[in-house]
């Protein structure tokens, strides 16, 4: 059976139109992770938290040194601005969290930012040179694996010294084994 040139015309307009725009891995992902409740509930927690820890400090009228020797120990008190109290020493207990919570922040990210990378390119290397020294590669991988998290990062705070620089890339380089 022929179809006339109107019928094969609008065959073709049809199949056109059910052509469908295929999306990218960033968008699916974007996608997935918007419809994932829980994941987004903890983006907007995370981010409150960056906020309070990069925002509080510079809105207090205290600093994280400053003492206040009138209200040492005390409970938290609106009137006198210390809302979460003072510790022994008469300090604001707000900017301390602030402040601690900052580094903290500042840990993970680099800690995650070094491990990624050292990941990345240990396991890259590995396949690409592949054979016995993939195997070698792993078998030391499996080794460096058997050690406690924390003696890797004693031993390397003890060895190289204390800095907050060396902590970041000591954290990095001993939680890149579990990628």
């Amino acid at each position: 059976m022929m179809l006339s040139k109107k019928n094969s015309e609008t065959l073709e307009n049809f199949s056109e139109k059910l052509e469908v725009e295929g999306r990218s891995l960033w968008q699916d992902a974007r996608r997935r992770f918007m419809h994932n409740r829980a994941a987004v509930a903890s983006l907007i927690v995370l981010f409150l938290i960056a906020l309070f820890v990069t925002v509080a400090p510079m809105l207090s009228q205290f600093t994280y040194f400053d003492t206040d020797w009138g209200m040492m120990s005390s409970a938290p008190d609106m009137a006198s601005g210390h809302y979460f109290g003072t510790d022994s020493s008469g300090r604001d207990l707000l900017v301390r969290v602030a402040i601690g919570g900052r580094i903290s922040l500042m840990v993970g990210i680099a800690a995650a930012l070094v491990a990624v990378i050292v990941g990345t390119l240990y396991g890259s290397l590995s396949g690409y040179l592949g054979g016995k020294i993939d195997s070698v590669m792993m078998r030391l991988l499996e080794i460096l694996n058997s050690f406690p998290f924390m003696f890797f990062v004693i031993l390397l705070v003890t060895f190289f010294g204390q800095n907050i620089l060396l902590i970041f890339v000591a954290i990095g380089m001993v939680s890149w084994l579990d990628m």
